[in-house]
């Protein structure tokens, strides 16, 4: 029988690293188990089945991304949090372009790590979308709880589960204009300052896979407020 506690794996081959963060995992109630390098990780993924991957993305044989191609091939829909050097904004950008749900950069506070766990658990469990309607929409655009689908008229559009998520936001305030600390409030549910440019990405992600060209652009920057879903007037 599994354990009902959420289950994570932490990938880092510096193994001061993965005894500190498994320990205060475990401390916080999650069932966790440890690779040193990414061959590791990929066979503990299949064994343990995580709801959650930590992923550092500098490995000793593959690196942290080429695990997550790896893993998404077969193991799809399993939420990534990488573990970035502070600097390398490149290596999130493309970390988030990939498919990851989030990214902390080293070095990090124990604190903050936690809470990104949680806000990821949160927004990609079943009950994460929220919410008594199962589905919502407007204009020619619709999302659908039930089923687990998105459609832009006849078009089946498939997003990873925060890119669902954010859409999911922007729909139920279709016409409303909303904030990038709202939408990190109530997506990410951050408890600490979260880094506003996540939002910018995947806002960016969604109108590549919302709208296509010949198609009226319903996802719309409102310069200085933030972003809303409504067919541009005028």
């Amino acid at each position: 029988m599994q354990s009902e506690a959420p289950r994570i794996l932490v990938v880092d081959d510096e193994e001061s690293i993965t005894q500190l963060v498994s320990t205060v995992l475990r401390y916080e109630g999650f069932e966790v188990e440890c690779a040193a390098s990414g061959r590791a990780a990929m066979k503990l993924t299949d064994r343990f089945r995580p709801d959650l991957i930590v992923l550092d993305v500098m490995l000793p044989d593959l690196d942290g991304f080429e695990v997550y191609r790896r893993l998404s091939a077969t193991e799809p829909r399993v939420p990534v949090l990488f573990l970035t050097a502070k600097d390398q904004t490149a290596d999130r950008v493309h970390g988030l372009t990939l498919g990851a749900d989030d990214y902390v950069g080293k070095p990090f506070s124990l604190e903050e790590l936690v809470a990104r766990v949680r806000a990821i658990l949160r927004r990609t469990q079943p009950d994460a979308a929220g919410g008594s309607e199962s589905r919502v929409a407007y204009h020619d655009l619709s999302i659908d709880d039930d089923a687990h689908e998105v459609r832009r008229g006849d078009r089946l559009v498939q997003l990873t589960p925060t890119e669902y998520n954010l859409l999911r936001y922007l729909l139920v305030n279709a016409g409303r204009v909303v904030s990038k600390a709202q939408i990190l409030d109530h997506v990410w549910r951050y408890d600490f300052g979260g880094d506003s440019s996540v939002v910018e990405t995947y806002i960016s992600y969604l109108r590549k896979k919302i709208d296509q060209p010949g198609e009226p652009r319903l996802i719309q920057t409102v310069r200085g407020f933030g972003y809303a879903i409504r067919l541009r007037t005028g």
